[in-house]
């Protein structure tokens, strides 16, 4: 029997494995989130460089926060991402939600970075 670590990196792979298929020399939004914060970087993997990151534990957000683990949160770092992105001059990524199903406080987080000026 597997155990639950063991599946959520089988899922992760298997993720991957599809978005660098479909990225074609993009970027990739990846996304981290833990129980009481949430994390996002936009990584070019042909360099193996993050270009721009952003997180709860963000000085400029901390204090606008009150809980740095809810979808207000994984909102303000989606949109802070996004623009440090831009400002980088990156404007279309590919969103790698990891092992996470697409809602809650990672659908948040999309939905604020496209908002903010990614595309994907």
């Amino acid at each position: 029997m597997k155990t639950s670590k063991q599946l959520q990196d089988r899922r992760k792979n298997r993720v991957r494995t599809q978005l660098r298929r479909k990225s074609i020399g993009r970027p990739r939004l990846s996304v981290f989130r833990s129980g009481k914060h949430i994390y996002a970087q936009v990584i070019d993997d042909t360099q193996g460089v993050t270009v721009a990151a952003a997180s709860s534990i963000d000085g400029s957000l901390r204090e606008k926060l009150k809980n740095g683990a809810d979808k207000a949160a994984a909102a303000e770092v989606g949109k802070l991402v996004a623009e440090r992105a831009v400002a980088a001059g990156i404007k279309e990524v590919v969103f790698d939600r990891g092992a996470y199903l697409f809602h809650g406080r990672v659908k948040a987080l999309a939905d604020a970075a496209r908002e903010g000026g990614l595309t994907f």
